[in-house]
């Protein structure tokens, strides 16, 4: 067996319906992994799974609104049910504002990016982290964003809310190192995804794509790639980083 084969291992995939979280949940399904595809829109978690099945892979479609602690702890007891356990989470769900300065966001509108990108995420983390810990281990992966690193203007609650995804990486990786479980976060850049093509023309991401040093826009793929392998025993030695998939935009 290879170190990057996820055969028989139990992935949760969060926001799986689309952009990132789809792109994960279709690789994680190719490793070998039986996929359980997490979203508020259960129609675009069954489309996920009906790729993925006719393809020859497993999956199963949950819905779940991950800002509700209780909704979340109960379908990550009937996915234990259903498919035998959680070897992998790829907590991924998340959302971005209108692009305001801070002075002008509202209280609901920071409450909103919380809820989903730091509660959201928090939920989910502990919920795995309690199966996996009576389990064996198992392998984390949060997205955060190169916006957990760094600043950018008119996102103040994102960039936020990202930050704090890396803390909380950490925090927990120490925490269950010796719980066998692993805690990554991976930092995607400007990826092509629906969100980002709904807020930028094709000349627009190309302007934004000449400041950083690939000269391009990732694609979801890419990202996916990332969070395979840290899902993967390939990664056995990796845990509490952060691990940008940016094509440079750190760097510059």
């Amino acid at each position: 067996m290879r170190s990057d084969d996820l055969r028989d291992k139990v992935a949760v995939v969060t926001g799986a319906g689309s952009g990132i979280g789809l792109a994960c949940a279709l690789l994680l399904a190719r490793r070998g992994a039986v996929v359980a595809a997490l979203d508020v829109d259960v129609d675009a978690a069954e489309r996920v799974c009906s790729a993925i099945t006719d393809g020859g892979g497993r999956a199963r479609p949950y819905e779940v609104d991950v800002t509700d602690a209780a909704a979340v702890d109960a379908t990550f007891r009937v996915v234990v049910d259903d498919l035998g356990g959680v070897h992998v989470l790829v907590n991924n769900a998340g959302l971005a504002l209108p692009m305001v300065p801070l002075a002008d966001l509202d209280d609901d509108g920071w409450r909103r990016v919380m809820s989903v990108n730091l509660d959201g995420l928090f939920f989910c983390l502990r919920a795995a982290l309690r199966i996996m810990r009576s389990s064996g281990g198992g392998s984390v992966i949060n997205m955060s964003s190169v916006l957990g690193a760094v600043g950018r203007h008119h996102s103040a609650a994102y960039v936020a809310s990202k930050h704090a995804v890396v803390g909380l990486t950490r925090g927990a990786a120490i925490d269950h190192g010796t719980d066998g479980i692993r805690v990554n976060a991976v930092g995607p850049g400007f990826i092509r995804t629906p969100l980002l093509e709904s807020r930028h023309t094709e000349q627009g991401l190309e302007e934004l794509a000449s400041g950083w040093p690939l000269r391009r826009v990732g694609r979801p793929q890419e990202v996916a790639e990332m969070v395979a392998w840290l899902a993967s025993d390939a990664s056995s030695y990796v845990t509490g980083a952060y691990l940008p998939v940016d094509g440079g935009y750190l760097a510059v």
